[in-house]
């Protein structure tokens, strides 16, 4: 196998992204696969969004508050995700782990566009981050996700768009603000090589779909 095929990124180890709105399973899935990757011996972090011992919990006062518009909900986002790149993302990779994330750089740009910022602006933004080896986006359509999220704790003030002030029908908020959440995860699909799953299926076959094509890099003997 072409070395070049992976190591996208210039460090020793990899990095595997898990992508997705709210309710797609994308927790169990990371979940999941770093036991498979542990199983096999490698050493694995993971790292979910919002996650910054800095920044998050200035992140979640400002959510209570009210208090972010557009840009410094942007801001704070991108302040969040650079604390976490150098001070565990990158040193996992340099030191050849596999590096597991629970969202990525993609649902700032969908986001933030829903938000109205330009697409460019945004990626700019984030063009210090590393290029991943793998992106898993699970796709699922907006009807199933509002049954998902109702079942399992309720709608979200930010993930149903009510900060931008789509509706005042919180369901209707929903639906409009995701559906317009998935048409910029669709722009993102063939530019960034996501290996899009199908996210209505059972969480056994989309493992195994994952698995499948982890387990072909670490089959390769890229990983040391």
């Amino acid at each position: 196998m072409p070395e070049n095929k992976y190591k996208k990124h210039g460090y020793d180890g990899l990095l595997i992204v898990v992508e997705g709105t709210d309710g797609s399973g994308k927790s169990t899935q990371v979940n999941l696969l770093k036991k498979y990757v542990e199983n096999e011996g490698y050493g694995c972090m993971l790292s979910e969004w919002k996650t910054s011992r800095l920044i998050s919990d200035v992140i979640n006062e400002a959510k209570d508050r009210n208090l972010l518009n557009a840009t410094t909900f942007s801001l704070l986002y991108a302040a969040d995700y650079a604390d976490r790149l150098e001070n565990t993302i990158i040193p996992a990779l340099k030191a050849g782990f596999v590096v597991i994330l629970d969202r990525y750089i993609y649902t700032a740009y969908v986001r933030d566009s829903v938000r109205g910022h330009d697409i460019d602006w945004v990626k700019k933004l984030y063009d210090f981050a590393p290029t991943p080896d793998l992106v898993f986006y699970l796709k699922m359509p907006v009807h199933k996700l509002l049954k998902r999220m109702i079942g399992t704790g309720g709608l979200d003030y930010f993930e149903s768009g009510r900060d931008i002030g789509i509706s005042t029908d919180i369901y209707n908020s929903f639906e409009i603000y995701q559906n317009r959440c998935l048409a910029e995860y669709s722009k993102l699909e063939e530019e960034y090589n996501f290996i899009t799953l199908d996210g209505t299926l059972s969480r056994t076959t989309i493992h195994n779909q994952i698995k499948e094509k982890v387990g072909e890099i670490l089959a390769s003997g890229i990983i040391k």
